[in-house]
């Protein structure tokens, strides 16, 4: 079954789903500044352990994916999805200058973590309002196009990151400390240029997580939930590309590339893909995303130089370009339009779980295995998705007329 398009396609993808994308975009240039440079920050300077890192990162992710079940449903509750995308993009900002400020390791994983709270509250309502503002035969274009401006923002950012390390002579706090101004822009964006569809008021409000309300959610819904987690579970935290990097001799300056060339190739791919997966096979989109990620990992085990490198990071770019952008359409597609903000935190939460595994794992192996452990256990991982997405195919489809 095919992912069925609409006999009369819509004009254009309205203007907030492009401000939408433009403050995605704004807050990626700030996160990725930092980011680039954190994991080199947190073992070098502030005398961490890989496995630390690993920890951190997975608790910092699972955090912001976990309060995105509740985001999400206070925005169903509310009916409102516009106050805490605010909210979460502004504590995202407060964060920032925190990481300039640090003098040592609780500094750090405070400093994270808030941002990845900020991550989780706006997480989900921005999601369902992407699907509130697209037309429904589009919603694939619209998710793809947010998820390409946002990676534009996450390969400017580490780009920028490379440009005032040389211009400073590697003072990563000066770097963090620009990180602020993309990120106050982002927010004054989301306040002034978006603007929420007006919603029913006068509807009873429900609880979204009442039994009866999560009845709603159909099979094909929880089914997205299954194969978004496993997919999850196979991909660990980017920081480790970047310690790979590291582990390459790769020097501090230069590591931020790593991730511009991810994202790179994850930019241009996701538009085209969020196109695609309007008109064609949702489960062969996933198994060639999945196929993607399996050959990175096995790259990147057996890399020893630059162009293997950076081989396998384009390879994990591809992966991500051809599934993050489909995922979110799929979970829009399947849920009720009064439950998506609860749908999308749902969704999260079995990503969150399965990030915190993924990236303890990764950070435990890579400490007592080495580099070539961790990344061939991530492909093992991807190869036992492969297959659990073989299993049943038909579910990996989402009508987009119901």
């Amino acid at each position: 079954m095919r992912a069925v398009k609409s006999k009369t396609p819509s004009a254009r993808l309205p203007a907030g789903i492009w401000a939408l994308g433009m403050v995605s975009l704004l807050m990626d240039i700030s996160s990725e500044m930092i980011h680039a440079l954190l994991p080199l920050f947190m073992v070098g300077s502030m005398g961490m352990s890989v496995a630390l890192v690993g920890l951190l990162e997975g608790l910092a992710e699972a955090t912001a994916l976990v309060l995105k079940v509740f985001s999400g449903v206070i925005s169903d509750w509310f009916g409102r999805r516009k106050p805490l995308a605010l909210l979460g993009y502004g504590l995202g900002a407060a964060s920032k200058p925190l990481f300039t400020l640090a003098t040592g390791p609780l500094w750090v994983v405070t400093a994270r973590l808030l941002d990845r709270v900020g991550k989780g509250i706006r997480g989900a309502p921005r999601d369902a309002l992407v699907a509130d503002l697209a037309p429904p035969d589009r919603q694939g274009e619209a998710y793809g196009l947010r998820q390409s401006l946002d990676t534009v923002g996450a390969f400017l950012g580490p780009l920028l990151a490379v440009g005032l390390m040389l211009l400073w002579a590697g003072d990563i706090r000066a770097v963090f400390a620009v990180a602020i101004v993309p990120a106050v822009l982002g927010v004054a964006m989301l306040a002034l240029a978006v603007r929420e569809p007006v919603r029913n008021q006068q509807a009873p409000r429900r609880n979204p997580i009442a039994r009866d309300q999560l009845k709603r959610l159909p099979r094909a819904y929880w089914w997205v939930v299954a194969v978004g987690a496993v997919f999850t579970l196979a991909r660990f935290s980017e920081a480790f590309l970047v310690l790979r990097a590291a582990d390459l001799g790769v020097g501090a300056t230069w590591v931020p590339l790593v991730l511009v060339m991810m994202n790179v190739v994850y930019a241009l791919g996701a538009y085209p893909a969020g196109k695609l997966a309007d008109r064609s096979s949702h489960r062969g989109l996933l198994l060639w995303g999945l196929a993607a990620l399996v050959a990175a990992d096995g790259v990147l085990a057996s890399a020893a130089h630059w162009g293997a490198l950076l081989a396998g990071v384009a390879l994990w770019g591809v992966h991500m370009a051809l599934t993050q952008g489909l995922l979110a359409a799929m979970v829009a597609q399947a849920a009720p339009g009064d439950l998506r903000g609860t749908a999308f935190g749902l969704f999260n939460l079995a990503s969150g779980v399965a990030m915190l595994l993924a990236s303890v794992i990764a950070g435990l192996l890579w400490q007592h295995q080495g580099p070539a452990w961790t990344f061939g256990v991530g492909g093992v991982l991807g190869l036992l998705a492969i297959g659990v997405l073989a299993w049943q195919p038909d579910r990996a489809e989402v009508k987009t007329d119901a």
